[in-house]
This record gives structure tokens, sequence and C-alpha cells, in this order.
């Protein structure tokens, strides 16, 4: 008899589960249908002993102090700030987010102040009256040769449409910088995980109130394991049995390699925006570690239209098939949808860890504690 079933070990799921365990003492089922737990955040070490994340590199970082100090709890942190660069035209590799040095060395220019780029990057600025799509706000700021040097290829290959067909989202989330900042992020917080993700998962659902079972599916326990109440981190429509059609995403394909070099690139992450090559990305994951090892292990992402799931497709269409599921989510009694793909958002792992606490700070006001003598829930919505 289990008070939680929660479904998902990735961050929305491993939050809450140690939240209800340790704070409400309340019994906790935690499942994964993969084969372990931390969800797309995993790292493991290879054959050749290298930390490495299976399902791309993940880089924490925040502006939350509560956040970060909540996660401190399970984990040392390894300072690190994130650099990306980009190989575009002549094999030339410059800083991403675009900024003063991108600039200088794509154009053979040597602007000096943050004044003289905004007047670079205003001259070729296209304005438009309303900014609505990820196309209008580049071209907006920062003109359509740049726009077609960094992000018309790159979309396209990570989204399978034209910026000109996404929301303004997708690429608003990428700044556009008139210094010399060549950090990815700049948030206050930008760490890793002393000891890699799985071990700080590990020891967040290291509680004598909860029970893991990964390669584990829903269906095949909803009814076995009697529960009062579910946490519900999948995806939303799935949940649903795809009552109104699936809602789109897109997925990745992962190919890793360890190398019998020292090292194998300048940065972190190396993008390649251009539609000559059919990947986005490879990143190399000793700078993320700190790892000191004679041999390096790289990993090279493909966009693909079909797998499991990762960006939901920002689309008018889609958000509007989303609604639908929302509602009925919103109706069922006894369980909460939490997390990227329960609610059909882009997060970063942070965004998702802040989701978490504070849906635990609902259930705790919602929510009264279970007692010896509680009614079992035996499935989902009974």
């Amino acid at each position: 008899m289990f008070d939680w079933l929660v479904v998902g070990a990735g961050f929305a799921g491993a939050v809450l589960a140690e939240r209800l365990a340790s704070v409400r003492g309340e019994r906790v089922l935690v499942i994964d249908r993969r084969d372990h737990i931390a969800g797309n955040a995993y790292d493991e070490h290879d054959e050749a002993g290298v930390l490495m994340h299976r399902y791309g590199p993940h880089i924490f970082h925040t502006n939350s102090e509560a956040v970060f100090a909540h996660l401190s709890n399970f984990t040392k942190w390894r300072a690190y700030e994130h650099r990306v660069l980009g190989k575009v035209q002549d094999g030339k590799l410059v800083p991403i987010p675009i900024n003063r040095t991108t600039v200088n060395r794509l154009y053979d220019l040597a602007l000096t102040s943050e004044a003289e780029v905004e007047a670079f990057f205003d001259a070729r600025a296209e304005k438009v009256a309303e900014v609505r799509t990820s196309e209008d706000v580049v071209v907006g700021r920062v003109g359509r040769e740049l726009y077609e040097t960094f992000f018309r290829g790159y979309t396209r290959k990570q989204w399978g449409l034209d910026p000109s067909e996404l929301d303004k989202s997708v690429t608003s989330r990428v700044p556009t910088r008139a210094d010399n900042d060549d950090r990815y992020f700049t948030d206050s917080f930008q760490f890793m995980p002393a000891d890699g993700y799985t071990a700080m998962f590990s020891k967040m659902l290291d509680h004598p109130n909860i029970t893991v079972m990964t390669g584990t599916e829903y269906a095949a326990v909803k009814d076995k394991f009697p529960h009062r109440r579910l946490i519900w981190t999948g995806p939303v429509d799935e949940f649903f049995d795809f009552r109104f059609g699936k809602l789109p995403y897109r997925s990745l394909r992962f190919e890793h390699q360890t190398l019998d070099q020292e090292w194998f690139q300048p940065a972190g992450t190396v993008n390649y925006p251009g539609e000559e090559v059919p990947y986005t990305r490879i990143s190399e994951y000793k700078y993320l570690t700190g790892q000191v090892h004679p041999k390096t292990t790289i990993t090279t992402e493909f966009p693909a239209a079909e797998g499991d799931p990762y960006y939901p497709i920002p689309r008018p269409e889609n958000a509007a098939l989303y609604k639908r599921y929302e509602a009925l989510a919103d109706a069922t009694p006894n369980t909460w949808f939490v997390g990227r793909l329960a609610t059909y958002r882009y997060y970063n792992m942070d965004q998702v860890v802040g989701q978490a606490l504070a849906t635990f700070r609902r259930i705790e006001a919602e929510v009264p504690q279970s007692a010896a003598n509680d009614g079992p829930l035996l499935a989902a919505g009974d």
C-alpha cells in the first residue's frame, strides 16, 4: 500500500517523491519505464571510464537561490560556465550566442564598444510590424545574413520546420550580445553536480519511505500496487490514451564515440548551423565534468521526427490541442501532472525543479497527510 505512485524518475518525479517521503512521511512508489533513474539527465561511466551523458549534455544553471539550495542537499557542486562555438563559413569557429567577438571574427572588424556593435546590428536589422515567428525575432534584431548563418539551417534541422513557421519563443531563448561575454548562460548559479547527476538522484531517492522500480510501465503496476494519489510526469496525451490525437514532439538520436585522444574540440559544445551536415552539435563531456582522463567521449546529436519525446513543437495548433488535454488533467482527481511532458512545455532543469517544489507546496496546502486507515486509491481516476 502506497500513499503516492510517482510515474517518472526524472527531476519532477524525484523532487516530489523526496519531499513527500521526507517532509510528509508518506510512502512513495517511483517507477520509470527506462532502466535507470535521473531521466534525461542520466549520466554514467562508459566502457573507457569517461563520465558521459546518455541523452546529450545537461548543464545546470539557475537564477533561483531556492532551487540551487534545495538541490545542494543532495550534491556538492563543481563550478562550470558553458561555452559554445559555432562552426560556420570557411570552418571558422565563433562564439554562440552572437557577441562582439563573433562579429569581429566573421567580418574581420575591430569593433571595441557595445555601441559600435549595436550600430552594426541596427544597420542590418529588418524591422517587422509584428514579431510573430522565430524568423521575425532574429531578422528584426541582427538582419538576414546573420540569421542565415546561425539560425535558419540549425532551426530547420532541429525542428523540421523553417523558422518562419515556428513561434517566436524558439529563437527568443538565444540572446544576442554586444559585449564580449562568451558564456552560453549568464545565470547567477552555474554548476555541475560534483559526482554527476545520477549520484545526485540516487541520494535524493535514498529514503526508507521511497521504493524505486525501473524498467517498469505504468500499466503494469497501476492496479497491482494500491496507491491513494498519483504524480504523472510522462506525456499527458499518453495518460489519456491519445484521446484527441498525439501531441507533436521533436526527438533526438545520439551517436556516442570514445576517442583515443585527450581532447577533441576547443569547447564543451560546437554547433553546426549549416544544412550541409545532418547533425546540430557535438559535445565533449570532460569540459563539463572536469574529469582527467587520457581518452575523451563525444556525442553527436541528430534531430529526428520519431523517437523519445524531447521538445514540444511550439505552434498554435499544438497549443490548442494541449489545452484539450489540460482540461482533462485538471478534471482528474487525486492526480498531479508535473514536468515537461505532462505540461507540454519546454523547461530547463531548474524550472522543472521549481515547478515540482511549487506543486509540493500546493499539495501541502490542499491535501491532508495520509493516515493508516485512509482508503486506498486502487487505480488512477477511480
